[in-house]
């Protein structure tokens, strides 16, 4: 039986969460993520899950966070306004080490902006948006059929790392529709945490071994545990003590360092060539390769380097494929956000420009080859 499917990108996030196993849904419609609302309220009760539209973004957060502190696989989606509220309770998730996933569909701003037209302006946010130190992980797909699998994705380190992981596109993307191929993963492939064994009076519920990962107290199962957004000791009570606070930051940011090879992940396009090297992501990424194409007929050799994994950004990946170019273009968007990560993490070892577009037009890729041109003039 044919698994193609001609379906729009908030519909493929919506099935690559069902696919993952999410089992609760808690929102606020806002344009342009509504679509993936209104296909969770379809789907979940098929497969004995629950939505809930809650009162505002602030009260959805916070329902997705105690879903899963209650054991479920649990999301919530919006654009740029909700996800500024979404932002204290994604940190309480990130301090308590709550795996949920946050689905961002990025749209002109700030403020009301142009909620139907796109953008790539939180890219900063979605690293930075919640306050103190704190982990996160942003993945950015750029097709359709990525967006099923990176959800998927999402959720699988999530519950493997037992962090907050927010799936970033723009509108353009989110409500492009393409015939993809859905095939559900294998049972194998999709992740669960792990959940607390061993005798109950010895559990410590922020206790983690050499994988930094605290096992997760199963409701029910008889572990105590104790849930804060203050710093936090083992046991899970509050603490103020110099070491214990230093140790507890230690892990929750190492942890995501430790698993660095399960979260990292790139598009490479003919970059070992090349003499521009084009770093993007979102719609401009979709642009960058034709325009690659079209400029090497006319005999200019461009590659790209999209970052599928956002935030941690890929560094080393980054680094090697700038190795030897001419010069490094940013297209993206927004007024400069990627551009600064590009330029700290290349410092200097290759010139870097950017192309901006921030109007709700996307960027084509006629404007692109034609920034690559000037580059090499």
């Amino acid at each position: 039986m044919s698994t193609l499917q001609n379906i729009q990108g908030n519909a493929a996030c919506a099935a690559g969460a069902i696919a993952a196993g999410c089992r609760f849904y808690a929102g606020y419609p806002i344009t342009p993520s509504s679509e993936i609302a209104e296909q969770m309220a379809a789907r979940l009760p098929k497969v004995g899950g629950t939505f809930i539209q809650m009162e505002d973004e602030l009260g959805s957060m916070a329902a997705t966070v105690g879903a899963s502190l209650g054991g479920v696989k649990a999301m919530t989606a919006t654009s740029g306004p909700g996800f500024s509220l979404k932002q204290e309770n994604l940190g309480y998730a990130a301090m308590t080490e709550t795996p949920c996933v946050i689905v961002n569909v990025m749209r002109g701003g700030p403020s009301t902006g142009l909620p139907t037209r796109p953008a790539q302006a939180d890219i900063m946010q979605a690293r930075w948006g919640t306050h103190g130190d704190h982990p996160i992980i942003v993945l950015a797909p750029h097709t359709v059929r990525e967006i099923f699998e990176e959800t998927i994705r999402a959720f699988n380190l999530a519950e493997a790392l037992r962090v907050p992981v927010v799936v970033l596109y723009d509108e353009t993307i989110g409500h492009l529709v393409e015939t993809v191929d859905l095939t559900p993963p294998q049972p194998e492939d999709i992740v669960t945490r792990t959940f607390a064994s061993g005798p109950a009076e010895d559990y410590l519920p922020y206790a983690a071994g050499e994988d930094m990962i605290p096992a997760f107290p199963r409701p029910g199962d008889g572990y105590r545990t104790h849930t804060t957004g203050l710093t936090h000791d083992e046991r899970g009570f509050p603490t103020q003590d110099p070491q214990k606070v230093d140790a507890f930051m230690k892990r929750l940011l190492g942890k995501l360092e430790r698993h660095a090879k399960m979260i990292e992940k790139t598009e490479s396009v003919e970059v070992d060539d090349a003499q521009v090297l084009i770093v993007t992501m979102g719609t401009p990424a979709r642009a960058a390769k034709t325009a690659i194409r079209q400029l090497r007929d006319e005999g200019i050799r461009a590659g790209l380097l999209r970052p599928v994994t956002l935030w941690p950004f890929p560094e080393a990946a980054l680094r090697a494929a700038a190795k030897g170019k001419r010069a490094v273009l940013v297209p993206e968007m927004n007024a400069g956000q990627l551009i600064l990560e590009v330029q700290r993490v290349l410092g200097g070892a290759a010139p870097v420009s950017g192309l901006n577009v921030f109007n709700g037009e996307p960027i084509a890729p006629q404007q692109i080859a034609q920034a690559v041109k000037e580059l090499v003039k």
